[in-house]
C-alpha cells in the first residue's frame, strides 16, 4: 500500500466494533472518576478527623510540657544562665526562693514572735519544700519578720506556694498579716495568669470566629465547616508540637503556646475564607462540583501557599535570636502555619466537595448566575464604591492615607519598650505583688532576690571588697556549711562568724569556686537594682573568672538578647519577604512598594499602641520583644493581604490591563480580605482574656495593626498607588512593557473575563 494512501472504507451498513469499544471504555473512565471523586474528599476527611481525634485530648496536656521560668528563656553562653546552673551545685536542688513575710503594723508582740518562730519550723514539712528553711529574720523596726523558704523548681511549684500559703496563714494571731513573695510566687502568679491558656482563650478565640463567619455568611452550615478546619488544623499543630517539646527539641512556654492557639485558628480560617471565596465564584461558572472544586484549587493555591511561605520564613526568621522564648516561637508558629495551609487546601475543600452548593443555603449560587461583585455595569454596594474613588481619584487616595499614617507613627517616640519588672509580668494586683511592697517597707527590698556572684575561691576576699563597694548592695554572704541559714555574712575584712551561737561554719567550695549572695538595697527588678548589678559585673571584670548573675542579672541579660534580636531579625526578615514578592510578583517595583507600606502601617500602628498604652491602659512600659514580635506578625500578616490582592490584580492585569485590573481585583478581593482581616484582628484580641502584659500588648498591636492594614492601607493606598502608576507597578517585567489592547484578549474559562466595569474613561491614560 502506498505510503499516503487512504485506508480502505467499511463496507456499508458493516458494524463498528470500535466505537462500542470507546464507549463502554468511556463508561468505565466515568465510573471509575467517579468513585475517585467521592472516595478522595472522604478520605481526606477520615485523615483529618482521626488526626483531630487524637490531637484534640492534647489541647489540655500542651501545658505540661511548658516551661515559664525566665532563666530558661537565656541562651546558654549568658552569664545569668550559667550561674544559675552553677548554683545548683551549691543547693544540690533546683530550689527557687519563696520569702514568707509576717508584718504586724502596730508591732510584733511576744506572741507574733513565737507563732513566728514556731510556723518557721513547721515550714520544711510541706511537700515541695527543698528543705533548708531559715530561721525567721526580724525587721529593726520591729514590726516584720521574713523567713526564706526553697521551693522545688518543677511542675509542682504553684501548688507548693498554695499549700505555703495555707501553712502561713493558719492560727494567725488577730492582728498579724502574712504574705507569701519573692520569685517562687512570682512564678505561682505566672503559672496561674496562664492557667486558662487551654481553655478560655481557644473557647473565645472559636466563638469570635464563628459569629463573624455566621455575619460574613449567613449560613447555618458553612461557619461551622470553616471554624472545624481550623480546630481540627490547630489539633495537629498540637499534637506535633507537644511531642517535640517533650523530647526537649525545643522549649515551649505560656506565651508561645497561647500565639500558637491564636495563630493556628486565625491562619486557617483566613485561608478558608480566601478558598470559600474562590469556590462559590467557581460554581458560578462550573455546574459539577469536582469542576468547581479544581478551579478553585487552581485559583487559591498559590495565593495561599505564597501566603503561608511568607509568614512562615518570617517567623523562621527567629531561629536567630539569642532567646530561647523567641527561638521556639519560630519552629512552633511555623507548625502552626503549616498546618493551617494543609486543612484548608485539602479538608476544607473535601467538605465542600461533598457538601456542594448546599453549604451556602440559602444563598446558593448558582450556576450560570451573574459574579454580584463584578458583572453588570453598575455593581452597588460598598467595595463598588471604594473602586469608584480609587479610578476617580487615585494620588489623592493613597497620599492622604500615606500623611495620616506618618502622623500617627510620630507616636513611636513615646514608645517605652526598655522592659518591665517581672512582678509587672502579670496584670493586676496579686498577693505576690502585695507581699513584695510589705518586703520593702521593713527590709531591704531586694532581699530574697539577691546577685548571686561566682568566684574562685582564691579571690573571695578581693571579689567581697569589690562588691561591697557597689552603691545599692545593703548585706553580702557566703553560701556554707555548718549554719542554719547557709550562708556566713561577709564584710570587707573578710568571712565572718555564724550569727548563731554554738554554730560554726565554712564557706562551700564546689569546683574551685564559692557562691556569694549580695543583697541589694533596691526591689529587684527596679531600675536601681540593674544600674548596681551592672557597676557590680563592672568592678570584678578585671579580677578573674567571676560571674554575676541572680534575678536582676537575668533581666538585664534578657532584655540585652531581645534588644539583639530586634536589630537582627527585623532586616533579615524584610529581606526574606521582598524576595520572596519578587519570586511571587514577578517585578521589582511592586514588591519594593508592597514593603514601604508594610512597613509605615506597622511605624503607625506602634505609634497608636506607644500612646494606648501610656495614656490609655497606662502601662509600666514594655518587653523589647514586643515591638520584634509586632513587626513579624504585622509585617508578614500584612504582606499576606497585599499578596492576596495583588495576585489577583496581576491575573486581572493580564487580561483586562493593569489599571481595569486594580479595579478588578479590589471589587473581588475587597469583602473577603475584609473578612479574614476582621477574624485575624478578633482572634489576636482574644489573647487579651490571659492576663499576662506582653500578651495584652501583643493582642492590642496585632489586633489594630491588621485592622488598619486591612481597612486603609489593602483597601485604598496599595489600589490607588497601583492604579496611579499603572503597569509601571510591575517593572521590570514583560507585563509592565506590553500595551494595554494585548492583555484585552479574554481567555476561555477564566472567571474575570466578563465585560469591564467600571467604563474606561474616554480620556483616562494608558493602563
Amino acid at each position: 500500500m502506498a505510503r499516503n494512501s487512504p485506508p480502505p472504507r467499511r463496507p456499508a451498513g458493516s458494524h463498528e466494533p470500535d466505537g462500542a469499544d470507546d464507549k463502554a471504555s468511556a463508561n468505565r473512565t466515568r465510573k471509575r472518576t467517579g468513585w475517585a471523586r467521592f472516595l478522595i474528599p472522604v478520605v481526606l476527611i477520615v485523615v483529618w478527623f482521626g488526626v483531630g481525634g487524637i490531637g484534640g485530648p492534647y489541647f489540655g496536656k500542651i501545658s505540661e510540657v511548658a516551661d515559664n521560668n525566665q532563666t530558661s528563656y537565656l541562651p546558654a553562653s549568658s552569664a545569668s544562665t550559667q550561674v544559675a546552673e552553677l548554683q545548683k551545685k551549691f543547693t544540690d536542688s533546683d530550689a527557687i526562693p519563696a520569702v514568707v513575710v509576717y508584718v504586724n503594723d502596730g508591732g510584733l508582740t511576744g506572741a507574733d514572735r513565737t507563732f513566728i518562730t514556731d510556723r518557721a519550723s513547721e515550714l520544711s514539712k510541706v511537700s515541695g519544700v527543698a528543705g533548708g528553711v531559715s530561721p525567721p529574720q526580724f525587721s529593726t523596726d520591729g514590726k516584720a519578720a521574713e523567713i526564706f523558704v526553697p521551693v522545688q523548681d518543677n511542675d509542682s511549684a504553684s501548688a507548693t506556694v498554695e499549700d505555703l500559703s495555707s501553712v502561713v496563714r493558719g492560727g494567725i494571731p488577730p492582728g498579724l498579716d502574712s504574705y507569701v513573695t519573692g520569685p517562687a510566687g512570682q512564678l505561682a502568679d505566672i503559672t496561674e495568669a496562664f492557667g486558662g491558656i487551654d481553655t478560655s482563650l481557644v473557647l473565645v478565640a472559636a466563638l469570635a470566629v464563628l459569629v463573624i463567619l455566621v455575619v460574613v455568611y449567613r449560613s447555618p452550615l458553612l461557619p461551622f465547616l470553616v471554624l472545624l478546619t481550623s480546630i481540627l488544623a490547630l489539633s495537629a499543630a498540637i499534637l506535633v508540637v507537644f511531642y517535640l517539646a517533650k523530647a526537649g527539641t525545643l522549649t515551649l512556654n505560656g506565651q508561645v503556646q497561647g500565639i500558637l492557639f491564636i495563630l493556628g485558628i486565625g491562619a486557617a480560617t483566613d485561608y478558608s475564607l480566601l478558598y470559600v471565596s474562590r469556590y462559590r465564584e467557581s460554581l458560578r461558572d462550573h455546574e459539577g462540583r469536582w469542576d468547581a472544586t479544581k478551579a478553585a484549587l487552581k485559583g487559591t493555591f498559590e495565593p495561599v501557599l505564597a501566603s503561608a511561605a511568607t509568614v512562615t520564613a518570617g517567623l523562621l526568621c527567629l531561629l536567630l535570636s539569642d532567646l530561647n522564648s523567641n527561638k521556639a516561637l519560630g519552629p512552633v508558629a511555623a507548625i502552626g502555619i503549616g498546618f493551617a495551609f494543609l486543612a484548608a487546601m485539602t479538608l476544607l475543600p473535601a467538605l465542600l466537595m461533598l457538601t456542594g452548593r448546599a453549604a451556602f443555603w440559602p444563598r446558593r449560587p448558582a450556576f450560570g448566575s451573574e459574579h454580584p461583585d463584578r458583572d453588570g455595569n453598575s455593581p452597588k454596594g460598598f467595595w463598588p464604591r471604594v473602586a469608584r474613588t480609587v479610578k476617580a481619584h487615585p494620588r489623592r487616595t493613597w497620599v492622604i492615607p500615606t500623611l495620616v499614617l506618618l502622623i500617627a507613627a510620630s507616636g513611636l517616640l513615646q514608645l517605652r519598650a526598655s522592659g518591665v519588672p517581672q512582678s509587672d509580668f502579670v496584670l493586676g494586683q496579686t498577693a505576690t505583688k502585695e507581699g513584695q511592697q510589705v518586703l520593702g517597707e521593713h527590709f531591704p527590698s531586694g532581699s530574697g532576690s539577691p546577685a548571686l556572684i561566682v568566684a574562685p575561691e582564691g579571690e573571695l576576699d578581693t571579689v567581697a571588697r569589690a562588691v561591697l563597694e557597689v552603691q545599692g548592695v545593703d548585706a553580702l554572704a557566703v553560701d556554707a556549711t555548718g549554719t542554719p541559714a547557709g550562708t556566713l555574712p561577709v564584710t570587707a575584712d573578710g568571712v565572718q562568724a555564724s550569727p548563731v551561737p554554738g554554730t560554726s561554719g565554712a564557706p562551700k567550695v564546689v569546683d574551685g569556686k564559692v557562691l556569694l549572695e549580695a543583697t541589694l538595697k533596691d526591689a529587684a527588678e527596679s531600675d536601681a537594682a540593674e544600674q548596681a548589678v551592672t557597676a557590680m559585673r563592672d568592678k570584678v571584670a578585671g579580677i578573674g573568672d567571676v560571674l554575676v548573675g541572680g534575678v536582676t542579672a537575668t533581666t538585664i541579660d534578657t532584655n540585652a538578647a531581645a534588644a539583639h534580636d530586634r536589630n537582627l531579625i527585623i532586616p533579615v526578615v524584610l529581606v526574606v519577604i521582598l524576595f520572596l514578592l519578587m519570586l511571587l510578583l514577578r517585578a521589582l517595583l511592586a514588591p519594593f512598594l508592597l514593603i514601604l507600606t508594610v512597613l509605615l502601617s506597622f511605624g503607625a500602628t506602634m505609634g497608636v499602641s506607644a500612646l494606648v498604652f501610656n495614656h490609655v491602659f497606662r502601662f509600666p512600659g514594655a518587653d523589647p520583644a514586643v515591638p520584634l514580635f509586632g513587626f513579624i506578625f504585622l509585617v508578614a500578616l500584612g504582606v499576606d493581604y497585599n499578596i492576596f490582592l495583588m495576585t489577583r490584580v496581576r491575573e486581572e492585569s493580564i487580561i483586562h490591563g493593569t489599571r481595569e485590573g486594580v479595579v478588578r481585583g479590589l471589587l473581588i478581593t475587597g469583602s473577603v480580605i475584609t473578612s479574614a482581616g476582621i477574624v485575624l484582628a478578633a482572634t489576636f484580641a482574644a489573647l487579651g482574656v490571659i492576663p499576662v502584659l506582653f500578651l495584652a500588648q501583643l493582642a492590642f498591636i496585632v489586633a489594630f495593626g491588621v485592622l488598619l492594614d486591612t481597612l486603609v492601607v489593602r483597601s485604598l493606598l496599595v489600589p490607588a498607588l497601583s492604579y496611579d502608576i499603572g503597569r509601571r507597578i510591575w517593572w521590570p517585567s514583560k507585563l509592565s512593557r506590553v500595551a494595554p489592547g494585548h492583555h484585552r484578549k479574554a481567555v476561555p474559562g477564566h472567571a474575570g473575563s466578563a465585560g469591564q466595569w467600571p467604563p474606561e474613561n474616554p480620556g483616562a491614560p494608558a493602563s
